[in-house]
Formats: structure tokens, sequence, C-alpha cells
């Protein structure tokens, strides 16, 4: 076991994974996730129950602030959450996203696959319909959220996400009004989502007779925009499940990586026999051509167990933790990556 884990661990990049199912594979290194997502499949639930399950965890836990209630302010001071869920047989997808003032987003999300015929439901609209699925009504501010929220307004709402408008949003908190010119400069990709705010769960589980399942949960960029919706509740984007291939997730820069579909693109290239851990580097290097600088990782397993992951390699952020789950290994296992 102990040879098996030091294998695991040090596989080089680029080089194939142990492959043995099932398998859970999480972004970062979100250990009671992929504890419960594993418990979740030994005691018999299904694949889509680990998923739920896990990425609920961390919506528990607060993981990084960056999952569940309490962080990540909106530029109004306000929590807002984002998730999403997909079965790999079906290819049914539940997700939500800007949802409001209810915590299990991911629940919501799978509480979509099954009561209703829709794909995505958002905002005031999506709380609403949790409200009928039975989730209760929560405050998702707390004192920790409150402090980032006054932070920032003392800072002169700096970093943001405004551009082209006056005042300039570099300075001052606005109100903002648009510029009668718009001026078109290279966008600035140097993202200020960083290693230290990592702002998604994704997961992946892949069961003992290949059948995949996916999930994404987040509150979503600092600072955004009211309204604003990333790449973590979009299929394709955030995650992507296909029994017939495999899965991926995806975790960064949300409003960078969703122009690409990493997710959906990474299991096709897991479809045409591509190893997972090169799926995941093509993905990256796609996006590295338009935006060099951007923050972001992905995840990958096809279904005969094989993983792999990829990152972005800027200043600050020159590895990938994250989580695998398999019967090669004793426990959940935090593994690491070469960003490239």
């Amino acid at each position: 076991a102990v040879a098996l884990l030091l294998l695991a661990v040090l596989t080089p990049a680029g080089a194939a994974s142990a492959a043995a199912l099932p398998v859970v594979i999480n972004t970062w290194a979100f250990r009671t996730a992929a504890e419960k997502a594993w418990r979740v499949l030994e005691s018999g639930g299904s694949e889509l129950d680990a998923v739920e399950k896990g990425c609920g965890q961390c919506e528990i836990d607060q993981c990084d602030g960056s999952v569940g209630y309490g962080g990540s302010p909106d530029e109004s001071g306000e929590t807002t959450l984002d998730a999403m869920i997909m079965n790999g047989n079906t290819m049914e997808v539940g997700a939500v996203a800007d949802l409001r003032r209810v915590k299990n987003a991911i629940g919501v999300a799978r509480k979509v696959i099954e009561y209703t015929k829709h794909t995505l439901l958002v905002g005031e609209s999506a709380s609403l319909f949790a409200v009928r699925m039975g989730f209760p009504y929560e405050d998702l501010t707390t004192q920790k959220s409150l402090s980032l929220f006054s932070e920032w307004l003392n800072q002169s709402c700096q970093p943001n996400y405004w551009k082209n408008v006056v005042p300039d949003s570099s300075k001052s908190c606005g109100p903002y009004k648009r510029r009668e010119e718009v001026t078109y400069k290279e966008e600035q990709t140097s993202s200020q989502r960083s290693v230290h705010n990592h702002d998604t769960i994704g997961m992946v589980v892949i069961g003992v007779n290949g059948t995949v399942a996916s999930g994404t949960s987040t509150n979503g960029a600092i600072h955004k925009l009211p309204g604003r919706v990333g790449d973590s509740p979009i299929a394709g984007a955030g995650s992507y499940a296909d029994s017939t291939a495999g899965g991926a997730a995806a975790t960064g820069d949300g409003d960078i990586m969703m122009r690409f579909l990493p997710s959906y693109q990474a299991v096709e290239y897991m479809r045409m026999g591509t190893d997972p851990t090169v799926a995941c580097q093509k993905v990256i290097s796609r996006i590295q051509k338009y935006a060099p600088k951007f923050f972001g990782a992905i995840i990958c397993a096809n279904t005969t167990g094989s993983y792999g992951a990829a990152c972005n390699k800027i200043p600050g952020f020159t590895q990938f933790h994250f989580m695998v789950s398999s019967p090669l290994l004793s426990q959940p296992t935090e593994q690491v990556v070469g960003c490239i």
C-alpha cells in the first residue's frame, strides 16, 4: 500500500496513472469532501449521491471560504452560490446560479434534475424553487463575509470587475456610468483569483461499472457584480460527465475558462483515447494561447479509472493539489501536479 501511495504521489506529469474503479477525484486538497464521497460509494450510494454529498460537504465546511455560505461577497456584500451536477449515463444536468439565501446549492441542483425538465435555474427564482423542494431560507452572510466586504469598501473597492466606466474604477467605488468611448485594449488576464482563493470544488466520480457523474459548487468570484455567473454551473465548463468516455472538472478564473468549455473538451480528448493527464494539459495549453496569465486547473478521469490533472503556471501558482480515492489507495490521498 505504501509503495502504491508513493507511486501515485510521485507520478511525473504526463505519465499514465494506475487505473482502478471506483475512483473519486476532486479539485484542491478538500479532504473531507473526498472522504464523504468515498464513504457514500462504500455504503452502496450511487455516483450522483457521492458527487452531491461530497460537494455538499464542502458547502458545510465552507472550504477555503470559496465554497458555500459566508464567503466571497459580491460588490453589494451578499454571498450567492452556483452549483451543478451531471449524470453521465443520461447526460442530464441540474444547475443553479446566483442562488440566494439557500445553503445547499448542489442539493438544489440535484432537485432540478429530479423534479423539472429544465437544466439551469437562476437567481431569486432558483431560491423559490429550492423552498418548494423543502430547503430552508438561511442567511448566507457571516461576520467573515461582512468583514471582507467592509475591508474592500475601505480600500476604495479595489480590486473590482468594472472597465470603461466613469469615475475611474481603479480608484473609486462609483456608482459608475459607461464612458461614451470604449477602449479596446488587451484584457488583463492575470487574475485576482489565486491559490489562496480557490473558488470551486469540482468532483468526478466513476463507479465500478464505469458510470460517470460530476459536479461543482462555489460562491464565485469575490467582489463580483451582482448577477455574475461563472463557469461552475455551466455544463461543459465547470464540469462534464459522459459514461462512454469519462469526466472532468475545472477550477480557477471562470470568466476566462468558461469561454473554452474545458471540461467538455477534456472529455472529448479522452474519448479519442488521450491519457487523462495529457487531455488536461491540452485543455490548459489551449486557453494559454489566448490568456497566458490566467489562473486555472482541471482534473480528468476516464472510464478505466485512470486520472490526471493540469494547471497553468503563473507566479504564486506552480503546483496544483487535488484529492484521489481509489481501491489502490488505502485512504483518500492528496496528490500534486506541476503546472505547465
